[in-house]
C-alpha cells in the first residue's frame, strides 16, 4: 500500500521512516527501532511483531537502512539529554556542557525537551529510542520514574541528572547543602542593615519535588538555628513559573506594604517572577531587600540590591552521570554546588567556545 495513502511510482516513492513503519505496523516508535536494530528478543517483542515489521520495512524500501544498520556495530554513537525547558540558564547551560561533554568521549550528542509534561516526556524519550541512541541523560524530569520504565523495556542505559528517581543512578546537587549556606548568607548580610526576625526571612517558589522539599529542609534549618523557632507560613509554594511567583510577590506585598526584609527564591525561573513584580512597582518597594536565589545569572548578580546565588557544579554531575551509566546498582551521587556572592560574573561553558573571527580592526 502507498504511504499516507498516494499513488506514487517506484521511481518517486519515498523510502519510508521508523514513523511510517509504526503507523503501518500499529507498534510503537520504539519497538520498531528494536526490531530494525536487533534488540526485539531482550525487550521481549513476539516474533509475530518481529516479522510482521521487518516484512513492512521490505516492502517499503526500508531494506538500504536494515543493511546499515547490519552493517555498523552495535553502538549508533548517539547520545540523548532530555530537558525540561531551554529558556533557562540552568538548562541551557547543562546542554552546552553535555555537547561538550559528549563529543570529548567521540559521541554525537542529541538533546530534546519534555517541556514538564510527563506524557510528552515519554513520547520524546521514545522518538530518542527510534533513533537508537547508546545511552540517555534525564534532567529535571517531572516523571523520571515513567521515563526509566521506557529506557528499562528498551534496555537502554539511562541516569538522572538534578533530580532523582526512585529505580534509577542520579546525580544531583546536595541542595540541603547548598539551601543552608544561601540561607546563611542572606541573613548575616541583612543583619548587617538592621534588626531582623525570623518573620522577616521568606522562601519563594519551588514545587513538590525532591530539590525544593530539600531546599526548603535546608532553608528552616538554618532559621531554627539563628532564631531559634521556625515561622508559620513563610513559604509560597509557587511551582516553576514566573507569572505564578510574581503574584505570589504581589500578594505579600499588597498584605505587608512591603517585600521581606529577606528572602530566598527557588530558582531562576521563580527569580523572573521577582523582576516582573518589579517591573510593576517603583524602588521604593525593593530599596533594602537581601536576596539568595538557588541557580547563577551574572546579570541578576549585579542588580542594585544584593544577591547571592547558588551555581550547581554542572560539568562535575555529567562527569559522574557518564561514570554511573555502567554501574549495575542504582546509586545517588551528591555535588556540593557554589555560593556565588552579590556582582561576581563567572566562567561559562561559552568560555571554552572559540571564535574563529579575527577581532575586528577599524581603518584610520
Amino acid at each position: 500500500m502507498p504511504l499516507g495513502g498516494l499513488r506514487v511510482s517506484e521511481k518517486e516513492r519515498k523510502k519510508a521512516t521508523i514513523y511510517d513503519l509504526s503507523v503501518l505496523s500499529g507498534a510503537s516508535p520504539s519497538t520498531v527501532a528494536s526490531v530494525l536494530n536487533g534488540t526485539w528478543r531482550k525487550r521481549r517483542i513476539s516474533k509475530d511483531t518481529a516479522s510482521k515489521i521487518l516484512s513492512l520495512a521490505r516492502e517499503h524500501d526500508y531494506t538500504a537502512n536494515l543493511q546499515a544498520r547490519a552493517l555498523r556495530s552495535s553502538r549508533s554513537g548517539l547520545v540523548g539529554l532530555l530537558l525540561p525547558v531551554y529558556d533557562n540558564r540552568f538548562f541551557s547551560s547543562m546542554a552546552q556542557t553535555f555537547e561538550s561533554e559528549a563529543r570529548k568521549r567521540g559521541l554525537v550528542p542529541m538533546v530534546v525537551s519534555g517541556r514538564r509534561d510527563p506524557e510528552e516526556e515519554r513520547r520524546t524519550v521514545e522518538s530518542l529510542i527510534a533513533y537508537a541512541i547508546d545511552s540517555l541523560f534525564i534532567a529535571g524530569a517531572t516523571d523520571p520514574d515513567g521515563v526509566h520504565e521506557i529506557c528499562i523495556r528498551a534496555g537502554l542505559p539511562h541516569v538522572n541528572i538534578d533530580l532523582p528517581g526512585k529505580f534509577a543512578s542520579s546525580v544531583i546537587a546536595d541542595n540541603r547543602q547548598g539551601a543552608e549556606a544561601l540561607t546563611s548568607a542572606i541573613i548575616r548580610h541583612a543583619e548587617t542593615l538592621g534588626r531582623l526576625g525570623s518573620n522577616d526571612v521568606y522562601l519563594f517558589g519551588g514545587r513538590d519535588d525532591h530539590a525544593s522539599r530539600e531546599r526548603i529542609a535546608g532553608f528552616h534549618a538554618v532559621k531554627q538555628s539563628v532564631f531559634g523557632a521556625v515561622t508559620k507560613g513563610d513559604i509560597e509554594i509557587t511551582g516553576y513559573s514566573p507569572g505564578a511567583t510574581a503574584l505570589a510577590f504581589d500578594r505579600f506585598f499588597d498584605k505587608h506594604g512591603r517585600l521581606p526584609k529577606c528572602f530566598f527564591i527557588n530558582s531562576s525561573i521563580n527569580f523572573e517572577g521577582l523582576l516582573r513584580f518589579m517591573g510593576r512597582h517603583d524602588g521604593e518597594a525593593f530599596g533594602d531587600i537581601v536576596v539568595g536565589c538557588f541557580d547563577y545569572d551574572p546579570f541578576a548578580s549585579f542588580l542594585p540590591f544584593p544577591v547571592y546565588m547558588i551555581r550547581p557544579n554542572i560539568s562535575k554531575m555529567l562527569e559522574r552521570g557518564f561514570e554511573l551509566l555502567e554501574e549495575p546498582k542504582p546509586l545517588t551521587i551528591m555535588i556540593t554546588p557554589e555560593l556565588v556572592p552579590p556582582r561576581t560574573a563567572l566562567e561559562g561553558p561559552l568560555d571554552a567556545l572559540k571564535d574563529p573571527s579575527p577581532p575586528f580592526v577599524f581603518a584610520d
